[in-house]
């Protein structure tokens, strides 16, 4: 059987294979109501399949998004994804997801085989200041969006959030709100950058508030990996010691999770004895017992901007550089909170 083209497609719906193609690819001009409906009942009628392959070469484009993010096991990143995921198909792309796991080099693994592929746009939660990143960007003029965080190398349009007023606020909340005399931090790692990093943001939030409070910050802050398993097993022996925080803000709510479960295992009441909060919001985090208290934002506009930045503006106007969304506390038991508001 001969395979169907858009002229076969142009010669049944009476209209020319430029209108056809208007409608396969929904512009750049429009297409009066009743010609868009005989196109698409002769498509439908030929069994016509676009050839995306060819469309690409022809566009130096495809209708593919790629997205890096450093490990999407963690729930906020297998979140995120989700939401760019949604957030691309509502505008007819496809998103390819890769893993950089931390390391510079699958970072830049996976930019060059996106940028290679000529996606429409690269979505990058990078997972630091990578200066072969930026080369890479740089050597094919691409359009990149970085989302969540904003490295210092990197020099691109960024959708990022409040992450230190939001830490601040939090932190606030339970010196004042819950009377505690003080509140200890659970911060990233060596290896966690000191500029442009979420984890960074959110321990400087915490630190900025207790200065204002007056209250000293040394020997209250502890280094932990931004899982719930390694924050388990440092929880264990922090809460197990003479020098049991009264409070604890996480700069994640995957550590939060792991220190929920080593009070537990502890019996340590939360929040009588200790009050434990997190950030990011994941869903699971309102599952929690108790359900645990949080900064949230709404990711899925954060995903819709950044995939509208990462397409571009048919116009060619150029890009804000930096798009902030705000953040919200999400007050639940963990913290003594009645419950969510």
């Amino acid at each position: 059987m001969a395979k169907v083209t858009r002229d076969d497609v142009a010669r049944l719906a009476g209209t020319s294979t430029a209108v056809v193609s208007y409608v396969i690819n929904n512009g750049p001009r429009p297409v009066a109501a009743g010609t868009r409906e005989r196109v698409l009942a002769a498509i439908k009628e030929l069994g016509y399949r676009p050839d995306r392959v060819a469309q690409a070469m022809a566009s130096q484009r495809t209708d593919l998004i790629g997205l890096i993010v450093p490990d999407a096991r963690q729930p906020f990143f297998a979140e995120m994804a989700h939401a760019v995921e949604q957030a691309a198909a509502e505008r007819g792309k496809m998103v390819l997801v890769g893993n950089s796991d931390y390391l510079d080099e699958r970072e830049v693994h996976y930019l060059r085989a996106f940028l290679g592929m000529r996606v429409s746009g690269l979505i990058l939660i990078s997972q630091g200041p990578s200066e072969h990143a930026a080369t890479e960007i740089d050597a094919w003029d691409a359009r990149v969006v970085l989302l969540h965080r904003r490295p210092e190398a990197i020099d691109d349009v960024a959708v990022v959030l409040d992450d230190i007023g939001g830490a601040e606020r939090l932190t606030r909340h339970l010196l004042e709100q819950h009377g505690h005399p003080y509140v200890a931090c659970l911060g990233g790692v060596d290896s966690t950058p000191e500029q442009g990093d979420p984890v960074t943001d959110h321990v400087n939030g915490w630190r900025r508030a207790m200065e204002l409070a007056g209250l000293p910050t040394e020997g209250r802050l502890f280094k932990a990996p931004y899982n719930r398993y390694d924050a388990y097993r440092i929880a264990l022996e922090l809460l197990a010691g003479p020098d049991r925080p009264p409070a604890l803000v996480c700069a994640t709510d995957d550590q939060a999770i792991g220190v929920l479960r080593a009070a537990r295992e502890l019996r340590i009441d939360v929040p009588g004895e200790l009050a434990v909060a997190g950030f990011d919001d994941v869903k699971e985090a309102a599952l929690t017992d108790p359900p645990l208290t949080t900064v949230g934002s709404d990711r899925e506009a954060m995903a819709r901007a950044a995939v509208d930045l990462a397409i571009g503006d048919p116009a060619g106007a150029p890009p804000d550089r930096l798009r902030q969304f705000p953040v919200t506390l999400r007050l639940r038991a963990s913290c003594g909170c009645p419950g969510t508001r």
